[in-house]
């Protein structure tokens, strides 16, 4: 007998199949219908799964990462999207994002290029009078949302930290993320939470976005592979937009793949940062 289960996976509704399984026999089979029902649930607490999620991503080295950030205010919505790969012990990343056209229809602005690292973040092609051979670098714990939007990608790492805060989560159910058997969780984190246990390098940067952002509590969907590995990470982030006075709501997705893949980060030297004045955008 099949019973089929409806659950939302970043905005798209997936079905899947829950088979319970009941042979015909003589002397019963309610062994074969508890292994079945004991498969369908999540291994360990579901909160502490979370809470080590971050640590198995350095366990498991690198990984390849494409990356999503919706953002809508005033009725206008725009999407950034990146990609690029990620060494999760030494905390580098390096990320190609790529802007939106601009709304009159201008040429898309050029790809730039993201170097991230331990409470910083380098961008190259920043634009904004920044000269084209020179890197911008921002110290990420001084930004009020601790670079989780500002960048226009989420560093993978401090998206996977955020986990950290979790303070209720659900187990959703099974699925597929890119044809990898995952297990999806929906919860909510608490940013102040999740800095306290935070590794160094994130730690400044949570502690401001929790101040930052117009509420520390942030909803998530997080896809678990068997191994525990962060498959596809959603976070919807809510901050104050300082020029418009208004709250701009942030849908960030990370997609995590290829684990182990070679990762080569070199950061920029000091005489290749820029020191000049950043003109506003």
């Amino acid at each position: 007998m099949n019973r089929r289960r409806h659950w939302r996976a970043g905005g798209t509704v997936v079905m899947a199949a829950a088979t319970t399984g009941f042979l015909v026999c003589a002397t019963g089979c309610t062994a074969d219908s508890r292994a079945t029902t004991e498969d369908a649930r999540p291994p360990g607490d579901t909160v502490r799964v979370l809470h080590r999620a971050a640590a198995t991503l350095v366990d498991a080295g690198t990984s390849r990462t494409t990356t999503s950030m919706e953002m809508a205010t005033g009725g206008t919505r725009v999407t950034i999207r990146g990609e690029g790969v990620y060494d999760y012990g030494k905390q580098l990343g390096r990320l190609r994002v790529l802007l939106p056209q601009d709304p009159a229809g201008a040429s898309p602005h050029r790809p730039i290029t993201e170097l991230l690292a331990p409470g910083a973040l380098f961008m190259k092609n920043r634009g904004a009078g920044v000269p084209a051979d020179k890197w911008v670098r921002v110290d990420t714990a001084t930004l009020s949302d601790g670079n989780l939007v500002t960048g226009g990608a989420t560093d993978p790492f401090a998206a996977a930290e955020v986990l950290r805060g979790t303070r209720e989560a659900t187990y959703v159910g099974r699925t597929r993320v890119g044809g990898t058997e995952v297990r999806h969780y929906r919860g909510t984190a608490d940013l102040a939470d999740a800095a306290k246990s935070a590794s160094p390098g994130n730690r400044g940067p949570l502690e401001a976005a929790a101040k930052g952002f117009a509420t520390a509590r942030v909803p998530f969907d997080v896809y678990l592979d068997d191994e525990g590995r962060i498959r596809k990470l959603l976070h919807r982030f809510s901050f104050v937009n300082g020029q418009q006075k208004g709250t701009v709501a942030v849908a960030s997705t990370t997609l995590l793949y290829d684990f182990g893949a070679p990762v080569h980060v070199r950061l920029p030297r000091p005489a290749d940062i820029y020191a000049g004045r950043i003109a506003e955008q």
